[in-house]
């Protein structure tokens, strides 16, 4: 039986077009993926949500990192 973690961190392989460890200056990791629908922007993992852009997404986790910390 599937843990939900094995669930949960198990993605398929999509194209990464941006991945940054301590991105921002801070401690977290942020990827976007590009995917049919579009650009995915991802936070420690976590989908925070679709874009059309590869610059729109970037600036989308910029913010979330600037609320989080």
């Amino acid at each position: 039986m599937k843990l939900f973690k094995e669930i949960r961190e198990k993605k398929e392989d999509k194209d990464s077009v941006f991945l940054k460890k301590r991105f921002a200056g801070s401690k977290y990791t942020a990827e976007v993926v590009k995917e049919p629908k579009g650009f995915v922007a991802y936070l420690d993992g976590d989908k925070l949500d679709t874009f059309r852009s590869k610059k729109d997404a970037v600036k989308a986790l910029e913010m979330a990192i600037k609320e989080l910390t």
